[in-house]
Formats: structure tokens, sequence, C-alpha cells
């Protein structure tokens, strides 16, 4: 938890720092900015943690995740002790544990609180993924929780968020004061302000979200470390050319796609806009690996 604070905190120290140091190339009076702070924060880091609150009861809806209480055959008896044993080593509360219906090989992990988390498998994936690959599936997710990665992406969300807020409407304000000749702020607001307010926020926040996906992707090398860690290096191995092979167009819903253990493909600009990166590399990573 005092990490998690503390990261918080670090985040909005950041988009201060950053914030004052636009204002201070572009001339802007750091007394107006107060309020735009706070409206952006709000904005910035409101939206992110309430979807981070509401991403176990969202992602269940979304997928039609059925949670297991009771197991009802081998299979789900199987998933729940498996998970159960990964969490105990990963040292984590008991996630819950859930089926949803899709063709394709993925999984995913959800949830604002490491000890009170969401593992969910697609049928795809008990269907045609041997044991010790699912196990190493599992891993990955276990991991993504044991390392906090949906609170870290919520909080980097925010920050990104808050800073295209603020640095979209510091640079509308200097062109609209360019172009009505009142450097001094004094006259209001001319359409121009809420027109380049509008394309910054927007190329600003593609910017934002190659940021996000560049973490993202780092992320996932982690998780497959820590997959590794808790099933075996070779099953987690086994795992990720097993997707590569049964490779298909992910059906998650875009709130918890980022946390699937599939995806990874694009090239050229669109690799910026990845979430995974290309599972050939993935492998790679984890047979150059000594940590495991």
């Amino acid at each position: 938890m005092f990490s998690r604070i503390a990261l918080f905190l670090a985040t909005n120290l950041a988009v201060l720092f950053l914030a004052g140091i636009v204002m201070s190339l572009l001339g802007v009076n750091p007394n107006q900015m107060g309020g735009l702070l706070v409206m952006a924060a709000l904005f910035g880091f409101g939206g992110s943690l309430v979807s981070l609150l509401m991403s176990k009861w969202m992602a269940k809806r979304a997928t039609g995740a059925q949670v297991i209480t009771q197991p009802r055959n081998e299979t789900e008896r199987w998933l729940l002790a498996t998970v159960q044993r990964q969490a105990r080593a990963a040292g984590i509360g008991m996630p819950e544990v859930a089926v949803y219906d899709a063709p394709e090989i993925n999984a995913f992990a959800t949830g604002a609180n490491r000890n009170n988390a969401l593992v969910a498998v697609s049928t795809g994936l008990l269907r045609n993924m041997r044991a010790e690959e699912a196990e190493a599936v599992l891993g990955h997710e276990v991991a993504h929780v044991a390392n906090g990665d949906m609170v870290t992406m919520a909080l980097l969300q925010g920050v990104l968020n808050t800073f295209v807020i603020v640095l979209a409407r510091v640079v509308g304000g200097v062109v609209d004061s360019y172009l009505s000749g009142n450097r001094e702020g004094n006259g209001g607001r001319g359409l121009a302000y809420y027109a380049v307010v509008m394309v910054l926020e927007m190329v600003f926040g593609l910017f934002a979200t190659m940021i996000a996906m560049w973490f993202s992707r780092h992320r996932e090398f982690r998780a497959d470390a820590g997959g590794a860690r808790l099933a075996g290096r070779e099953k987690m191995i086994a795992a990720l050319e097993r997707l590569s092979l049964n490779h298909g167009q992910s059906t998650l819903p875009a709130q918890v796609e980022a946390f699937g253990i599939a995806g990874g493909m694009g090239q050229g600009l669109r690799r910026l806009f990845l979430s995974h990166p290309p599972l050939p590399e993935r492998i790679a990573a984890l047979r150059a690996s000594t940590e495991v």
C-alpha cells in the first residue's frame, strides 16, 4: 500500500513539474494555473481511477465471465487449485477465478486490489492448451496481479490524461492570445482557442497512448518472467509458442484487452500502439533471461 501511495504522489509531482516547465517556456503566469491543474487532475485521474475501481464488475459484464464458486468438474477444480497455489507463492490473496466463452486462446486479470483480483480464462484456452501451458498462462496473469500492474496503469493513464489536458489548454491559450493580440489574456477566449485545444488534445493524446502502450509492453515481459517463475520457464515458453500457432483477433473488450495474455501483431508505426510485444520477442526474452 505504501508503494502505491508513493507512486500516486510521485505521478502528481511529475505533472506539476512538467507543467511548470511548459509555463516557463511559454511565459504563462503560474497564478492562472491553479484552477486548470485542479480541473485537469479531476478529469485526468477521475476516469482512470473509476475504471480501475469498477474493473472487475465491468470485465465480468463485458465478457460474460462466470466466477467459479463451486467447481462443477475436474477442470474447474484444477483451475482453482492452480491459481490458489500460484497466488500463495506470489504473496497475494486468492483471486476470483472465472471462465468466459470465447473461441480464442486468451486469459486476463483485473482488479483494483492485489488481494481481491479476478483471473479469467477463455473456453478456447481450456479446449486448446495442454495443462502445463494453461498453468503458465495462469502464472502470467497472477504475476500481473502481484506486480500491481492494474493500479500502475491507472496511475500512469491519470498522469498522461492530466498532462494532455493541461498542455493543450496552455498552448491553446498562448495561440489564442497571439492571434487576438491580447497577450495578457484579459479579453476572454476566442474560437481559435477551442479549435486549437481540440486538435492538440487529439495530437497529445496520441503521444500519451504511445507512452502508455510502451509501458504496457514492458509490463508484459515482466509478467512473462513472473509466469516462468511460478510455473516454469519451459512451460511459459510452450504457452507463448502455442499462442503464436493459434493466434487470432482478440474478442476481449477494450477495458481488459491490455491485461490479456495474447496480443502483439503489427508492423511499422502500428507497433507503437500495441499493448503487447510480438510473441517471438517475448519468447526470445524468456530464452535469454537468466532470472528464471
